[in-house]
């Protein structure tokens, strides 16, 4: 039996993490800076690991109608990420592919998923 892995602050499984993730949506946007370093620091995640996290956490926004967003400096808002599309699931095999590659970096700055009017 293999028993999965709990965030170290508050012992939250990490399932039950990520079927969570999407609620701030009603709220607020959320980064992927939001995902990739708490996968790290507070669940242990790296590697293979990691990736999966990342990738279930995508799946899960964009199946709440999240879209892939990011800030403009010229117009107010959040502006859609357009090379990201297909299925949920190879929408955020890309994304993921690309932060393993080095093109997303997941900071302030970078990838944003949020409901759009």
């Amino acid at each position: 039996m293999t028993q999965e892995p709990v965030e170290k602050y508050f012992g939250t499984p990490i399932s039950e993490w990520i079927a969570r993730v999407a609620n701030e949506l009603e709220v607020d946007a959320v980064g992927l800076w939001q995902i990739i370093p708490v996968g790290i620091d507070s669940f242990g995640l790296s590697d293979e690991q990691l990736e999966d996290f990342g990738y279930r956490c995508v799946v899960a926004l964009l199946k709440r109608g999240a879209v892939p967003v990011k800030s403009s400096s010229d117009l107010p808002g959040w502006v859609p990420e357009m090379k990201y599309h297909g299925s949920h699931e190879e929408m955020a095999m890309r994304i993921i592919s690309d932060w393993k590659a080095g093109k997303l970096v997941p900071d302030h700055d970078g990838l944003w998923f949020a409901l759009l009017p």
